[in-house]
């Protein structure tokens, strides 16, 4: 349907006061005719970031497209950020800014009381946030890739920090150039011009304060102080902000498309959000999770890190799957939407495993519709771990005993993509600019660690990594535990837990776990591909809950809990399934000290001998969703 396009008039940075009274700077995007708004009232579609927003419409040219189309397009700079007052202080803000950004919008006489959010990331925790205090005019989401509860996964994750957001004070605290932040132009010089960089200070773990250039940044400094050591479940995460779950009751019950991506850093998250709205609001709430790494140009990508799943992996065009879900639940528009799935996801694997021309593992993967999540038809099924290093569905034997490896922490397993995002440093200013203003953050950023597929081999792309270059799996510290090659294809889709019985040397220490599809060797692959799936990892002090940690007496057995991130694969005939153990994630996790010491202000460290149980009594085993074929 050819579209009949109205003009676009913009309003540049009006500054909308919120309940305290900082003002947050503001974009507006009328549709307009002749040099004029039109006349009349229009839905609008909010998006809240601190990202600057001016950039974020260079980049997708969101708000133009959809003033076009009959919406007022608002945009916000998130407190603290670029053009907006007040202080950076983490997501904890989102909430009542978001409320107050969607009660002023309902005052203007453009509005005709609809509002659709949409937004990836942080801008999609502006949403949930402002969501959970129940606005009454907000009467739509697409939510891209954000957050349900950030201390279960996401920000913390089974007692371990994510990495990514101390990254994140760093680069952004020198990329921000709010005029409160940076008065002094010498804080700007100081953040960008020479400064350590973040993999400077990940080899000097924990970070302290007043010991790096946060300190000149203060509120950045204090919220990554917070997260750092504030490691119980406490309060503090169980605010709208951080914890949407919490308050899916308070939402209002209007169309919610949540979308995600296998390799996303938010997958758990995201299904957790289905699942939980989903069972509360007729909305209806949808979700779509592709094979893609996290993003919103990534959804338009085949591929995710080394991995190639084929063109319909990709989806065509996301800003329009905006306007298509914003027409109909905005303005009634009679299209497809309406007719959706409930879910619909990518199931990866089949596509053969040769090298592609772009140098990449052709995975392959299918689209597939589903009545609801998890899988009503799901079998799940106990793979056990045995001493031998096989996994398989027998139950290990009596006397089948135990497997010990040290732990060093100064020696830490490198990360070999996974699901991860912003784990990022800021680069240097191009030659002859000297302020962060002249260099759009966009180009200046560089990944430390790249998201999706890997053949788990070390190599010089991956932080950590030093020659020769050999598999992880050679490492003394991982434990490999594989399947005999599959007599058919196994599809494993949904929630998957790994149930370990452990003990250590330590009073606390971490444990790991890694889901690979193992291909066999072939002309492509001499040397076989051990493709990651999905990774996470437990604190041994939080093996009772994550209210507040117990340390453990050393040698005494624990039953202790994995839970991976969802994932939808098809093991085809001939591969593997392989779960890797080991104690150790780096940089993708913070990194266990092993003496029990407070969480992020550690000044010890030491080696521990851990030990994972594999007899009848203690029978260490993985919870694989298993889709009959």
């Amino acid at each position: 349907m050819a579209d009949d396009l109205y003009d676009v008039i913009a309003k540049k940075d009006v500054m909308v006061a919120m309940r305290d009274g900082v003002r947050l700077a503001t974009d507006l995007y009328f549709p307009a005719r002749d040099g004029q708004p039109l006349p009349g009232q229009f839905p609008a579609v909010l998006h809240r970031t601190p990202y600057d927003k001016s950039d974020v419409e260079r980049s997708g040219n969101y708000g133009r497209f959809f003033a076009q189309r009959g919406y007022v397009a608002v945009y916000q700079d998130c407190r603290g950020t670029f053009q907006s007052e007040g202080n950076v202080n983490f997501l904890l803000p989102e909430a009542e800014d978001g409320y107050d950004a969607l009660q002023w919008i309902d005052q203007q006489p453009w509005s005709n009381g609809k509002v659709g959010s949409w937004g990836t990331s942080w801008s999609g925790w502006t949403q949930t946030a402002m969501a959970a205090l129940g606005p009454a005019n907000l009467k739509a989401m697409v939510v891209n890739m954000s957050g349900a509860d950030a201390h279960e996964s996401s920000v913390r994750h089974g007692g371990a920090l994510e990495l990514r957001f101390l990254a994140w004070a760093f680069w952004h605290s020198a990329a921000n150039t709010q005029r409160a932040l940076k008065a002094d132009p010498a804080v700007d010089a100081a953040l960008n011009l020479g400064a350590p960089t973040f993999a400077d200070w990940l080899a000097r773990m924990p970070i302290r304060k007043g010991q790096t250039q946060l300190k000149l940044v203060p509120p950045y400094q204090q919220w990554a102080l917070d997260l750092l050591t504030k490691a119980d479940y406490d309060e503090y995460w169980q605010h709208p902000s951080y914890a949407p779950a919490l308050f899916w009751d308070h939402f209002p019950d209007v169309p919610i498309l949540l979308i995600g991506g296998w390799y996303d850093s938010y997958t758990r998250s995201t299904c957790k959000n289905y699942v939980g709205l989903a069972a509360r609001k007729q909305g209806p709430v949808r979700m779509l999770m592709g094979p893609w790494t996290h993003g919103t140009q990534t959804l338009e990508q085949s591929f995710a890190g080394d991995v190639e799943f084929g063109e319909d992996a990709a989806l065509d065009d996301f800003r329009a799957l905006h306007r298509r879900y914003f027409d109909w639940a905005l303005k009634g528009v009679d299209n497809r939407e309406a007719s959706e799935p409930p879910v619909r996801i990518f199931a990866m694997g089949g596509g053969g495993g040769y090298r592609t021309s772009s140098g990449r593992l052709f995975h392959g993967g299918h689209w597939r519709d589903e009545a609801e999540w998890p899988l009503a038809r799901t079998h799940y099924t106990k793979y056990y771990l045995h001493g031998d290093g096989t996994l398989s569905p027998q139950e290990p034997a009596a006397d089948g005993g135990d497997t010990v490896y040290r732990f060093d922490p100064a020696n830490p397993v490198p990360s070999i993509g996974g699901n991860v995002s912003s784990l990022s440093e800021i680069g240097p200013l191009p030659p002859g600019v000297s302020t962060s203003t002249n260099a759009p953050w966009r180009a200046r950023v560089e990944q430390l660690m790249v998201p999706g597929g890997f053949d788990q081999v070390e190599g010089p792309a991956f932080y950590g990594c030093e020659p020769p270059y050999l598999p992880l799996g050679s490492r003394p510290d991982v434990l490999v535990f594989a399947t005999a090659p599959l007599a058919e294809d196994v599809e494993v889709t949904g929630p998957i837990e790994v149930k370990l019985w452990v003990s250590s040397s330590a009073p606390d220490t971490d444990f790991t776990a890694k889901l690979i599809d193992w291909y066999p060797p072939s002309r492509w692959y001499p040397h076989g591909y051990a493709l990651n799936l999905t990774d996470s990892i437990a604190r041994l002090r939080y093996r009772n809950g994550r209210e507040k940690g117990e340390l453990l007496t050393p040698g005494e057995v624990a039953e202790l809990t994995i839970t991976l991130y969802p994932t939808s694969n098809v093991f085809v005939a001939g591969h593997q399934l392989r779960l890797d153990i080991s104690s150790s994630n780096f940089p993708r996790f913070d990194v266990n000290p092993n003496t029990g010491d407070p969480i992020g202000q550690e000044r010890r460290r030491q080696g521990a001998d851990n030990r994972i149980h594999h007899h009848a009594a203690q029978a260490s085993h993985v919870v694989l969703p298993i889709i009959p074929t």
